[in-house]
């Protein structure tokens, strides 16, 4: 008789079909994930709920964790495969360093403009707070009338 299992016990399989079948949804977008969700649901409720649950667990439901994942993977999968032409993957590792640093001026950039509004904000609300604490001194109520 022979052993059907691997050596590491019966959970390989199934937890290679599970993220092969979480892999093959991350590919196909949030479309596919709720695509999933609603036959689950009208097959065998149970398991339909139990993909909402794992949905939410994993955050796949409220952000694009998948699109993000799919663009990430796809984006390192062509980097790793040369092409065989070494003129092309110079110009095209050269391209993606340049695409690389552009993103990250370009998310500095962001960053300082957040950091702006906060500031603008922040400055904004001090001077709204010196205001009212001028008043209250003065015993202005804001409205230009005395108390």
């Amino acid at each position: 008789m022979t052993d059907t299992f691997s050596a590491a016990g019966p959970a390989t399989p199934a937890r290679g079909w599970f993220s092969r079948a979480e892999g093959w949804l991350d590919d196909r977008g949030k479309g596919a994930w709720i695509a999933a969700l609603v036959l689950g649901l009208v097959l065998f409720w149970p398991m339909g709920l139990a993909l909402l649950a794992y949905m939410i667990w994993s955050k796949r439901m409220f952000n694009t964790t998948c699109s993000s994942r799919r663009t990430a993977r796809s984006l390192h999968g062509h980097t790793a495969r040369a092409s065989g032409n070494s003129a092309f993957d110079a110009y095209k590792a050269d391209t993606l360093r340049r695409l690389e640093q552009e993103q990250d001026a370009f998310e500095a950039f962001l960053q300082r403009l957040r950091d702006a509004k906060d500031k603008a904000e922040f400055d904004q609300f001090m001077t709204d707070r010196d205001a009212r604490a001028r008043a209250a001194r003065t015993g202005d109520d804001g409205d230009g009338a005395q108390a």
